[in-house]
C-alpha cells in the first residue's frame, strides 16, 4: 500500500493564549504531529492537556506563537497577518463540544445552510448539501422543516454535526461528539463517522475521553498530556504504551488491560497486531489457549477477563 498523503502536520508548535501579556497561558509546547489523508485519529488526554486547542490551530481559528502548521495548501505561522482563512474552513470543518448548542435558526434547514450560503454558495446547491448531510448522519429529510429544539438529543447532535459536513469539508474535526449521549448513541455516532472515513475518504480527528469506544475504528492515536504530544501510532503501538496512559490522564480500556495481560501470559500473541474488537480479541485468544493445551487460565477466564461494558 502506497504511503497516504499528509494533510496535516505541525511543526515544534507552541501556542501561549493572551502571550505578552500579564495573562499568558501556555497550552501547547513543541508539538509535532503529522496526520494521513483518510485516516481516522482518535485524540486523547486529561481535561486541559490541548486536545481542544490543537484543533483550533487546525481550523486556522488559533495561529501558532511558535513553529508552523500546514493544512492541505495552507501554512500558518506566528506573526503572519491573519490571512483570509474561509477556503481552509470550508475545507476543514470543526465540530465543538456540545454542538448542538450552536443551532440557532428556527428550521433544521436553516442551520445546515448557514455554513454553505456563508462559503459563497448558491442558495439551491446550499439546499442540496443540507439534505446530503442529514441522510449522510442518517436522518430522515422530513426532520429539515422541523425547529431543532423538537430534535431528541440524540437527533440534535447528529444535525449539529451534519451542518459542518454541509460545506463539504475534507477534513472533519470533532471535540468529544459523544459526550452524554448513551452507549447506543455513542455507538451509532462512531458508525457514521468510520463510514465517513472509510467510504468517502474524509480524515477525521475525533477527540474523546473514552479510548475504548473508539477503539475498534481508529488508524492511529494522538495523546496530549499538558499542552505536549506525547504519543503518536497505531492501536498496536498504543497496546504497547498502555501502563503509560494513566500517567497521561487517560483511562486504560479494559481492552487493552486484557491483550497485556495474555500476551504476557502467552508470548505468541504479541506477535499479533492487537485485535480490534473484543469478540476478535477473545477468539484470538481461546486459540492461543488451545495451542498451548489449555494452559493460561482457561475459556472461562478468558471470558471474565475479557468482558467490556
Amino acid at each position: 500500500m502506497s504511503e497516504r498523503e499528509t494533510v496535516i502536520e505541525l511543526k515544534n508548535v507552541d501556542y501561549t493564549y493572551q502571550a505578552g501579556s500579564p495573562f499568558a497561558a501556555a497550552a501547547l509546547h513543541d508539538v509535532n504531529i503529522r496526520v494521513r489523508r483518510g485516516t481516522l485519529v482518535g485524540i486523547a488526554g486529561g481535561t486541559g492537556s490541548g486536545k481542544s486547542t490543537l484543533l483550533q490551530l487546525v481550523n486556522g481559528l488559533l495561529l501558532p506563537t511558535g513553529g508552523s502548521v500546514s493544512v492541505l495548501d495552507h501554512v500558518l505561522t506566528p506573526g503572519m497577518k491573519k490571512p483570509r482563512l474561509n477556503s481552509l474552513r470550508r475545507r476543514v470543518g470543526l465540530s465543538f463540544q456540545f454542538p448542538e448548542q450552536h443551532l440557532f435558526e428556527d428550521t433544521v434547514e436553516k442551520d445546515l445552510m448557514f455554513g454553505p450560503l456563508n462559503f459563497g454558495m448558491p442558495r439551491e446547491e446550499a439546499q442540496n448539501r443540507a439534505a446530503e448531510a442529514l441522510r449522510a448522519m442518517r436522518l430522515d429529510e422530513a426532520l429539515l422543516k422541523r425547529h431543532p429544539l423538537t430534535l431528541s438529543g440524540g437527533q440534535m447532535r447528529k444535525a449539529a454535526i451534519a451542518s459542518v459536513l454541509a460545506a463539504g469539508p475534507e477534513i472533519v474535526m470533532l471535540d468529544e461528539p459523544t459526550a452524554t449521549l448513551d452507549s447506543a448513541a455513542r455507538r451509532e455516532l462512531i458508525s457514521l463517522l468510520e463510514r465517513l472515513c472509510r467510504e468517502e475518504g474524509r480524515t477525521i480527528l475525533m477527540v474523546t475521553h473514552r479510548v475504548e469506544e473508539l477503539l475498534h475504528a481508529a488508524d492511529e492515536w494522538i495523546v496530549m498530556h499538558e499542552g505536549r504530544a506525547v504519543f503518536q501510532g497505531g492501536p498496536d503501538e498504543l497496546a504497547g504504551r498502555a501502563g503509560e496512559l494513566g500517567g497521561w490522564g487517560v483511562a486504560v480500556p479494559e481492552q487493552l488491560r486484557c491483550w497485556r495481560e495474555w500476551t504476557s501470559r502467552l508470548p505468541q500473541l504479541s506477535s499479533l497486531p492487537m485485535p480490534r474488537t473484543a469478540e476478535e480479541m477473545a477468539g484470538a485468544i481461546e486459540r492461543a489457549v488451545r495451542g498451548a493445551g489449555g494452559s493460561g487460565g482457561g475459556p472461562e477466564r478468558e471470558e471474565n477477563l475479557c468482558a467490556t461494558n
